[in-house]
């Protein structure tokens, strides 16, 4: 089962996803990122989105995603709380995320993320699990 955590940088905020697959931890930093955002346990999974993202390496893959993620989440005037990868390999990813739509008394804001960057990259495996990170601009 994965799970995340973060790590501080500077003004700016580190997260890292860990799970079984690679898919499991860009799914977790997923969660990580928009946790940051709001309180994802609090976010009823009552609207779908597909997802589908192309990108030149698996580095490059990670921070499109989560970069896509909060323009649709801007977009759709959504909060996200559940993100599934059913299909990736080295340059693309297939899948779907599920929210709803924001509600600022319910919800309680947090802080605002505006970018997953390139820095603090990394994308690996360690002790047979898979992390993905990378510090999100708030």
């Amino acid at each position: 089962m994965g799970r995340f955590e973060y790590f501080e940088h500077l003004a700016d905020m580190g997260i890292v996803g860990w799970g079984a697959s690679l898919a499991e931890a860009f799914e977790e930093a997923a969660k990580a990122m928009f946790n940051l955002i709001i309180d994802i346990d609090q976010v009823k999974p009552s609207q779908r989105l597909p997802i589908h993202c192309r990108a030149e390496d698996t580095e490059e893959l990670f921070v499109e995603w989560l970069n896509q993620l909060l323009t649709e989440a801007d977009i759709n005037g959504l909060v996200l709380s559940r993100f599934r990868i059913d299909r990736i390999t080295e340059k693309e990813l297939h899948g779907w995320v599920e929210g709803e739509r924001f509600d600022p008394q319910r919800h309680n804001p947090k802080v605002e993320v505006k970018a997953a960057t390139y820095s603090g990259l990394a994308i690996g495996e360690r002790d047979g699990e898979f992390f993905a990170r990378c510090v999100v601009d708030i």
